[in-house]
Protein backbone atom coordinates (compact mmCIF):
# COMPACT_ATOMS: atom_id res chain seq x y z
CA UNK A 1 0.00 0.00 0.00
CA UNK A 2 1.35 3.39 -0.98
CA UNK A 3 1.90 5.80 1.87
CA UNK A 4 -0.16 8.96 2.07
CA UNK A 5 1.59 12.03 3.45
CA UNK A 6 0.00 15.40 4.15
CA UNK A 7 0.76 18.36 6.40
CA UNK A 8 -2.04 17.61 8.86
CA UNK A 9 -0.66 14.18 9.78
CA UNK A 10 0.59 13.68 13.31
CA UNK A 11 3.96 11.94 13.21
CA UNK A 12 6.15 10.10 15.69
CA UNK A 13 9.78 9.26 14.92
CA UNK A 14 11.61 6.47 16.73
CA UNK A 15 15.36 6.23 16.07
CA UNK A 16 17.41 3.06 16.48
CA UNK A 17 20.64 4.99 17.05
CA UNK A 18 23.05 2.06 17.05
CA UNK A 19 21.57 0.55 13.90
CA UNK A 20 22.00 3.78 11.93
CA UNK A 21 25.43 4.38 13.40
CA UNK A 22 26.81 1.00 12.40
CA UNK A 23 25.24 1.20 8.94
CA UNK A 24 26.75 4.62 8.22
CA UNK A 25 30.11 3.62 9.68
CA UNK A 26 30.44 0.40 7.72
CA UNK A 27 28.89 1.54 4.43
CA UNK A 28 30.31 5.06 4.21
CA UNK A 29 32.89 5.45 6.99
CA UNK A 30 30.85 8.43 8.13
CA UNK A 31 28.57 9.61 10.93
CA UNK A 32 24.85 10.18 10.84
CA UNK A 33 23.34 13.67 10.72
CA UNK A 34 20.34 13.00 12.94
CA UNK A 35 18.91 16.45 12.31
CA UNK A 36 18.69 15.63 8.60
CA UNK A 37 17.18 12.23 9.34
CA UNK A 38 14.50 13.81 11.51
CA UNK A 39 13.67 16.44 8.93
CA UNK A 40 13.29 13.83 6.17
CA UNK A 41 11.18 11.58 8.40
CA UNK A 42 8.77 14.33 9.39
CA UNK A 43 8.49 15.65 5.82
CA UNK A 44 6.73 18.87 6.75
CA UNK A 45 4.09 17.19 8.91
CA UNK A 46 3.23 17.72 12.59
CA UNK A 47 5.87 16.18 14.83
CA UNK A 48 4.26 14.93 18.03
CA UNK A 49 7.20 12.96 19.42
CA UNK A 50 10.75 12.03 18.45
CA UNK A 51 13.01 9.74 20.44
CA UNK A 52 16.46 8.24 19.96
CA UNK A 53 17.44 5.05 21.78
CA UNK A 54 21.02 5.03 23.02
CA UNK A 55 23.26 2.93 25.25
CA UNK A 56 25.26 4.70 27.95
CA UNK A 57 28.68 3.89 29.37
CA UNK A 58 30.37 4.63 32.68
CA UNK A 59 32.57 7.28 31.08
CA UNK A 60 29.57 9.52 30.37
CA UNK A 61 31.13 10.67 27.08
CA UNK A 62 27.76 10.49 25.36
CA UNK A 63 26.43 13.59 27.17
CA UNK A 64 27.40 15.94 24.33
CA UNK A 65 25.51 13.72 21.91
CA UNK A 66 22.41 13.77 24.11
CA UNK A 67 22.58 17.56 24.32
CA UNK A 68 22.80 17.82 20.52
CA UNK A 69 19.73 15.60 20.08
CA UNK A 70 17.75 17.54 22.67
CA UNK A 71 18.58 20.78 20.88
CA UNK A 72 16.84 19.58 17.72
CA UNK A 73 13.81 18.22 19.56
CA UNK A 74 14.74 14.55 19.98
CA UNK A 75 14.26 12.91 23.37
CA UNK A 76 17.03 10.49 24.34
CA UNK A 77 16.10 7.17 25.90
CA UNK A 78 19.05 5.45 27.54
CA UNK A 79 20.06 2.15 29.06
CA UNK A 80 23.39 0.95 30.39
CA UNK A 81 25.75 -1.16 28.29
CA UNK A 82 25.86 -4.69 29.68
CA UNK A 83 29.32 -6.26 29.85
CA UNK A 84 29.39 -9.99 30.55
CA UNK A 85 32.11 -12.25 31.87
CA UNK A 86 34.68 -12.77 29.14
CA UNK A 87 34.16 -9.31 27.66
CA UNK A 88 30.96 -9.93 25.70
CA UNK A 89 28.77 -6.85 25.42
CA UNK A 90 25.05 -6.43 24.89
CA UNK A 91 23.10 -3.32 24.05
CA UNK A 92 19.61 -3.87 22.71
CA UNK A 93 16.75 -1.35 22.61
CA UNK A 94 14.49 -3.19 20.14
CA UNK A 95 11.75 -4.14 22.59
CA UNK A 96 11.70 -0.76 24.35
CA UNK A 97 11.53 1.16 21.08
CA UNK A 98 8.69 -1.04 19.79
CA UNK A 99 6.72 -0.65 23.02
CA UNK A 100 7.08 3.14 22.91
CA UNK A 101 5.82 3.20 19.32
CA UNK A 102 2.75 1.20 20.36
CA UNK A 103 2.13 3.53 23.33
CA UNK A 104 2.14 6.59 21.10
CA UNK A 105 0.13 5.00 18.27
CA UNK A 106 -3.30 6.28 19.44
CA UNK A 107 -2.04 9.87 19.15
CA UNK A 108 -0.39 9.44 15.75
CA UNK A 109 -1.38 9.08 12.11
CA UNK A 110 2.06 7.93 11.01
CA UNK A 111 5.03 6.35 12.75
CA UNK A 112 8.51 6.52 11.29
CA UNK A 113 11.02 3.91 12.41
CA UNK A 114 14.61 4.93 11.74
CA UNK A 115 16.14 1.49 11.55
CA UNK A 116 16.95 -1.32 9.18
CA UNK A 117 16.52 -4.09 11.73
CA UNK A 118 14.23 -6.91 10.63
CA UNK A 119 13.29 -7.60 14.25
CA UNK A 120 10.82 -4.72 13.95
CA UNK A 121 8.65 -6.49 11.35
CA UNK A 122 6.14 -7.82 13.94
CA UNK A 123 5.88 -4.33 15.45
CA UNK A 124 5.21 -2.87 12.00
CA UNK A 125 2.37 -5.31 11.39
CA UNK A 126 0.85 -4.64 14.81
CA UNK A 127 1.01 -0.87 14.39
CA UNK A 128 -0.64 -1.19 10.98
CA UNK A 129 -3.42 -3.25 12.56
CA UNK A 130 -4.07 -0.25 14.83
CA UNK A 131 -4.63 1.90 11.76
CA UNK A 132 -1.28 3.70 11.87
CA UNK A 133 0.78 4.27 8.74
CA UNK A 134 4.28 2.88 9.31
CA UNK A 135 7.24 4.31 7.44
CA UNK A 136 10.89 3.29 7.68
CA UNK A 137 13.97 5.38 6.99
CA UNK A 138 17.33 3.63 6.78
CA UNK A 139 20.22 2.72 4.49
CA UNK A 140 18.89 0.29 1.90
CA UNK A 141 22.04 -1.83 1.59
CA UNK A 142 21.98 -2.81 5.25
CA UNK A 143 18.21 -2.85 5.79
CA UNK A 144 16.20 -6.03 6.16
CA UNK A 145 14.29 -6.94 3.01
CA UNK A 146 11.36 -8.16 5.10
CA UNK A 147 11.21 -4.83 6.90
CA UNK A 148 11.16 -2.97 3.59
CA UNK A 149 8.30 -5.15 2.38
CA UNK A 150 6.29 -4.79 5.58
CA UNK A 151 6.30 -1.00 5.92
CA UNK A 152 4.02 1.39 4.02
CA UNK A 153 6.94 3.49 2.80
CA UNK A 154 10.70 3.01 2.80
CA UNK A 155 13.08 5.96 2.56
CA UNK A 156 16.52 4.80 1.42
CA UNK A 157 19.10 7.24 2.71
CA UNK A 158 21.69 5.32 0.74
CA UNK A 159 20.35 6.83 -2.47
CA UNK A 160 21.59 10.26 -1.41
CA UNK A 161 23.97 9.60 1.50
CA UNK A 162 25.50 13.09 1.50
CA UNK A 163 22.13 14.44 2.64
CA UNK A 164 22.21 12.37 5.83
CA UNK A 165 25.88 12.05 6.76
CA UNK A 166 28.41 14.27 8.50
CA UNK A 167 31.68 14.73 6.67
CA UNK A 168 33.25 17.04 9.25
CA UNK A 169 35.15 15.61 12.20
CA UNK A 170 33.52 18.22 14.41
CA UNK A 171 30.51 16.36 15.75
CA UNK A 172 28.78 15.71 19.04
CA UNK A 173 28.37 12.09 18.01
CA UNK A 174 31.06 10.17 19.89
CA UNK A 175 31.41 6.74 18.25
CA UNK A 176 33.26 4.97 21.04
CA UNK A 177 30.22 4.81 23.29
CA UNK A 178 28.00 3.07 20.76
CA UNK A 179 27.83 -0.52 21.99
CA UNK A 180 31.36 -0.06 23.31
CA UNK A 181 32.89 -0.47 19.85
CA UNK A 182 36.27 0.81 18.75
CA UNK A 183 35.77 3.46 16.06
CA UNK A 184 38.89 2.26 14.26
CA UNK A 185 37.57 -1.30 14.11
CA UNK A 186 33.81 -1.13 13.49
CA UNK A 187 31.79 -4.30 13.83
CA UNK A 188 30.58 -5.74 10.52
CA UNK A 189 26.85 -5.04 10.15
CA UNK A 190 24.37 -7.85 10.46
CA UNK A 191 21.57 -7.97 7.94
CA UNK A 192 19.11 -5.28 8.84
CA UNK A 193 21.48 -3.77 11.39
CA UNK A 194 23.81 -1.88 10.52
CA UNK A 195 24.01 17.34 14.92
CA UNK A 196 22.04 19.56 14.58
CA UNK A 197 19.90 21.04 11.78
CA UNK A 198 18.58 24.57 11.96
CA UNK A 199 15.49 23.57 9.98
CA UNK A 200 14.64 20.53 12.08
CA UNK A 201 11.03 20.55 13.35
CA UNK A 202 10.19 21.08 16.98
CA UNK A 203 8.34 18.55 19.11
CA UNK A 204 4.76 19.36 20.03
CA UNK A 205 1.98 17.61 21.86
CA UNK A 206 2.58 14.34 23.70
CA UNK A 207 4.87 13.83 26.65
CA UNK A 208 7.48 11.11 27.06
CA UNK A 209 4.94 8.57 28.31
CA UNK A 210 2.71 8.96 25.29
CA UNK A 211 -0.15 10.50 27.23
Amino acid sequence: MAAIKHKAQRVGVFIDTQNLYHSAKNLFRARVNFGAVLKEAVAGRILVHAAAYVVTTESGEEKAFFDALTKIGIETKTKDLQVFYGGAKKADWDVGMAIDAVKFAPKLDAIVLATGDGDFVPAVHYLQSLGVQVEVISFGKSASGKLREACDDFIDMGEAPKNYLLTSSRSAYLPSFIAGTNPEQPEPPEEGDADSDDDAPMVVGADSEGK
